[in-house]
């Protein structure tokens, strides 16, 4: 191999490990996010505080533009490598110190605002970090491999989740649940310190991008980046084009297919927490790779038809897809075995009367194709009859059997490859739109506008939406009313098929898919 290969090789390498690191810090947050909503929120509602949570998690998402916007002036001022070593920096400091928050019950209402603070901050180093990661590698490729050597950072999103999950369960399984629960969950928020050290001493002995560096000498660098971005009126039609038309139907994809699958199992499904995790990281194990093959594939054919399909397959097979899913973990489709004989019953004293109580049965169910459901029912009792009782608390969560584990991991692995298709040639779709003193502010803000605000919000919203449509059905039901939702789970998934519909619509009409290198 030769010194320039080389060479290259390294510093996709060095900006590829820093970039992952950086996305597993932000992701870890949404991969816990289950088990956060009981430790900084009130627990007396969790489906609130599952949801406050998730809006906690988008909050990072909604300041990411705000990142792009400082560190893609710095990034166009001082140079790419500087500007995202702070970022890097940044992101792991927020991190490790989300592991030190004390829960709700400590110190109230001051832990979800401590945890909103650090997540902006996470947010915000993000928004700096990717515009410069991406760019950086694009300036040392060669021009008609810049698809193939910026997929390679693409791939850091996925691996960084992948990593979160693996984490994640290496640390529940390695601990008692009550240990998790207790303090376990602090561990992967707090070996990220160690990853964001190795990081950083590989990302110093990098040097600056050769494009940046010669437009420095020749003078030709911006004196006001922000200004030539967006008050220039040819160079802000590249922007909303980017953002219309690519970065915000990539976002609702990537974030559908990734997070709100994993969502979906966890929440919808009921699907035993290793289980789901397990899932998700064989589909990303097997998806991952795609990303080279799309990027690769986009250097000869273009960056248009393989994102815009992408985003068509999707909005035609998302509520195929996760009605499948649905279904596959519908225990009302399997044949049960007898379990009369595995219930058991936990009595609780709650007051000093023995009155008051709370009573916890677990019923575990068996099912012909090895599937088991463990249902733990929790009743209160109270002496006082004049107050008003709790519902009954009820927990489902299945375990399935090896078959439909995974039929679920290949319905997952769909919806990878329509993130590959999507994401995996967008950072060299980008780059391309913008000429090198303003690339890095130029593309940021789209692409952290697109995936930040688009795409982040997405598990809230369709969460809230499928919520709202169970609370309907269920006030129907109760009144004697036919039900308002044939499928409630489903109604979540409108929201990125609207959003990637509107987007396929723009980037069809207006992006040209000859057009490339326009600024080299």
């Amino acid at each position: 191999m030769s010194e320039k290969k080389q060479s290259l090789g390294y510093i996709i390498g060095a900006s590829s490990v820093g970039t992952l690191i950086e996305w597993y810090d932000f992701y870890i947050f949404g991969s816990l996010a289950t088990v956060l909503a009981s430790k900084f929120f009130p627990t007396d509602n969790p489906t609130a505080g599952f949801l406050n949570t998730l809006a906690t998690f988008a909050a990072g998402f909604v300041v990411r533009p705000f990142g792009a916007l400082v560190f893609g002036r710095l990034g166009d001022l001082i140079g790419r490598k500087y500007t995202f070593m702070v970022t890097l920096m940044l992101m792991g400091g927020a991190t490790f110190a989300i592991g030190l928050i004390p829960s709700y019950q400590t110190i109230g209402a001051l832990a979800p605002v401590l945890v909103l603070l650090l997540r902006l901050l996470q947010g915000l180093a993000l928004g700096g970090e990717y515009g410069g990661a991406a760019t950086y590698v694009a300036e040392h490729s060669p021009v008609h491999q810049r698809g193939y050597w910026t997929s390679w950072i693409q791939t850091t999103a996925t691996v960084g989740l992948f990593v979160s999950l693996g984490v994640i369960m290496i640390t529940r399984t390695s601990m008692s649940k009550e240990s998790f629960n207790d303090w376990g969950w602090r561990l992967p928020f707090l070996v990220s310190i160690l990853m964001v050290f190795v990081s950083f001493l590989i990302r110093r002995n990098m040097s600056e991008s050769p494009l940046f560096e010669k437009a420095k000498a020749a003078g030709k660098t911006s004196t006001n980046p922000l200004q030539e971005s967006f008050g220039n009126r040819l160079n802000f039609k590249f922007v909303l084009l980017a953002l219309f038309g690519a970065t915000m139907g990539q976002g609702v994809v990537w974030y559908t297919g990734q997070f709100y699958a994993q969502s979906f199992l966890l929440k919808t499904c009921n699907i035993d927490d290793v289980q789901a995790n397990t899932i998700m990281m064989w589909a990303l194990l097997m998806g991952t790779p795609f990303f080279i093959v799309f990027g690769a594939l986009s250097d000869k054919i273009g960056r248009k038809g393989i994102m815009l399909a992408g985003m068509l397959l999707a909005i035609l097979l998302y509520r195929p897809i996760f009605e499948k899913i649905y279904q596959t973990a519908n225990v009302a489709n399997k044949v049960e075995i007898n379990t009369t004989d595995k219930t058991s019953v936990q009595v609780e004293l709650i007051a000093k009367s023995i009155a008051d109580s709370v009573v916890t049965t677990t019923t575990m169910h068996d099912y012909e194709d090895g599937t088991i459901m463990s249902e733990v029912v929790k009743t209160t009792n109270l002496a006082d009859k004049s107050v008003t009782v709790p519902k009954p608390e009820v927990k489902k969560t299945i375990t399935l059997g090896s078959k439909d584990k995974w039929t679920l991991v290949w319905l997952v692995f769909s919806l990878i490859i329509f993130v590959t298709m999507a994401y995996g040639p967008i950072a060299a779709f980008l780059v391309e739109m913008f000429p090198t003193k303003i690339r890095y502010s130029s593309m940021s803000l789209p692409y952290h506008i697109g995936n930040g605000v688009f795409g982040g919000l997405m598990p809230a919203i369709a969460t809230f939406l499928a919520t709202q449509a169970h609370d309907i059905n269920a006030k129907a039901k109760s009144a004697g009313q036919a039900i308002v939702f044939d499928k409630p789970y489903l109604q979540g998934l409108y929201y990125p098929i609207i959003i990637a519909g509107i987007c396929f619509v723009i980037g069809l009409i207006y992006i040209n898919g000859k057009d490339r290198n326009i600024h080299d």
